[in-house]
């Protein structure tokens, strides 16, 4: 690892072990190796914890601007669902990306490793 942040390099999509290569092929598909480095990302699996942090964030975002909005103008509620629906999606594609990025780095600076069973 070369020095830098690998939180940083997950966070803007780049590989965590030297901050070069692209760390995705696709949307949020990971790639199997890093096109710089050759480290092996075919392991690295996030699970559901970039979904749940989306979740969080853009829905703590979302209803905290609604609720405000709400109180403050009392518009009708077509023009919330104008506003809100659209906008939780716009949050939740645009966080995805970054926060599996983040996840896989995280485990990558820990050495996380899947646990087995082996009976």
């Amino acid at each position: 690892m070369a020095g830098g942040n690998p939180l940083i390099w997950g966070l803007t999509g780049r590989c965590p072990n030297c901050g070069e290569g692209p760390l995705f092929e696709g949307f949020l598909k990971v790639a199997t190796r890093c096109a710089a480095c050759g480290y092996d990302l075919a392991k690295a699996d996030s699970g559901d914890g970039p979904a749940v942090f989306v979740i969080l964030i853009a829905g703590f975002v979302v209803a905290f601007a609604a609720l405000y909005v709400e109180l403050a103008f009392t518009p009708p509620i077509w023009l919330h669902l104008i506003l809100w629906l659209p906008l939780t999606v716009i949050f939740s594609i645009g966080l995805l990306r970054p926060l599996k990025g983040l996840m896989l780095a995280a485990q990558f600076s820990n050495r996380a490793a899947e646990a087995r069973s082996d009976d």
